[in-house]
């Protein structure tokens, strides 16, 4: 026989002491059994007692009757608690009565005086529904989500893209993803560790959500690795925020186990209709495709597939950043252009300020620049 505490728990509440004997002898050996005398007392063991699987209920019974404590059952913000089987024991009720009853999300009946076998099989049955409805709803949850992150897993994001991309077929809308990936993943997962490193990609992906429009998808696509889904946007405007993206990430100050670390990602787009592509699974593999490219040339750059620059002209603020984050070499390559946009200022900085900057000297070597490029 197995041991009562392996067996499932169920509760029985009825005001009569000899139903209660008699339903406890019924289940006797297959189930544990807590008893109620009173429908009150029946609802403060269903809150705290989690590991109740199901209630046989009478009717008739004082403080909280069985539709009282049905519907309260039913009515509950606990989840487990409105798809809990619930039984009632009925005697010489109406059809009207047991029309309530059904009205309100009764589970089954059982008659008074019914023998072992139907008693049990009723119970049986609804646990293994039960048991069934739980399993299929856990299967969904964790095909949307990441039981980890939170984050819609790489199947829904195909599912979001794939009815994005046929609202764009009906309506000749634009619809973008862009996948990315941590630089030098490896190398931090065996600075830190693996669950380190994963934490450290799911705060990024924190601060990415917080960036994003309310109707686009965030998700996995690979580890270390993210996609977005967004329906409605542009390349070029998907572009504008991946940089965004890249750069917020280049210039955080992360620290890890108390070191400071420097992230960098690299993120690939693909769109329709720029891109030809024959499924949603398609677009977000190209998009994948050209992450990986990013990351070859180098990483910590954007690949559009042609629609903008992999690079662009950093600004003035994001340089300053990037200086405060003492990262000096991404800005050395686009030190001519930042001298050049602040030579105005210079310019005022000596006419009000008496500095004596060496202005001639800046435009003069900006003009025999430009020479040289041109």
């Amino acid at each position: 026989m197995a041991d009562v505490a392996d067996l499932p728990r169920i509760l029985i509440v009825d005001d009569s002491r000899v139903v209660r004997v008699s339903l406890i002898q019924h289940l006797k050996g297959q189930y544990e059994v807590r008893e109620e005398s009173d429908g009150e007392a029946a609802w403060q063991s269903l809150v705290v007692d989690h590991s109740i699987r199901a209630v046989i209920s009478d009717l008739q019974m004082p403080k909280l009757n069985g539709f009282e404590l049905l519907e309260r059952v039913r009515t509950s913000k606990l989840r487990r608690l409105q798809q809990l089987p619930f039984i009632l024991v009925t005697g010489e009720e109406t059809e009207e009565e047991r029309l309530k009853a059904r009205t309100l999300g009764v589970s089954d009946f059982v008659t008074k005086g019914a023998g072992s076998a139907e008693v049990l099989t009723r119970l049986n049955n609804l646990l293994v529904l039960n048991s069934a409805q739980e399993n299929l709803a856990a299967g969904r949850e964790q095909m949307v989500h990441d039981p980890v992150s939170g984050l819609f897993t790489r199947k829904y994001l195909e599912l979001q893209a794939a009815q994005a991309l046929s609202h764009s077929a009906r309506h000749g809308v634009d619809v973008s993803v862009m996948v990315l990936g941590f630089d030098g993943l490896e190398g931090l997962r065996e600075r830190f560790g693996v669950p380190v490193a994963d934490e450290v990609s799911n705060r990024f992906a924190k601060m990415l959500a917080g960036k994003m429009r309310q109707e686009d998808s965030l998700g996995h696509f690979g580890a270390g690795q993210f996609s977005v889904v967004s329906p409605g946007t542009a390349a070029a405007f998907c572009a504008t925020f991946a940089e965004r993206v890249r750069e917020a990430v280049e210039v955080a100050r992360l620290s890890v186990q108390g070191q400071s670390v420097a992230l960098t990602v690299s993120i690939g787009l693909a769109s329709v209709p720029t891109d030809r592509v024959s499924s949603a699974g398609a677009l977000l593999d190209l998009a994948g495709e050209r992450m990986q490219a990013a990351m070859h040339s180098g990483g910590n750059r954007t690949e559009s597939g042609g629609i903008l620059p992999a690079t662009r002209p950093i600004s003035i603020h994001h340089a300053l950043e990037l200086l405060a984050a003492n990262r000096q070499s991404p800005v050395v390559p686009h030190l001519p252009s930042l001298v050049e946009r602040l030579l105005p200022l210079m310019q005022l900085m000596n006419q009000e300020l008496n500095l004596a900057l060496p202005v001639a000297e800046i435009e003069r070597f900006l003009s025999e620049r430009k020479s040289q490029n041109n």
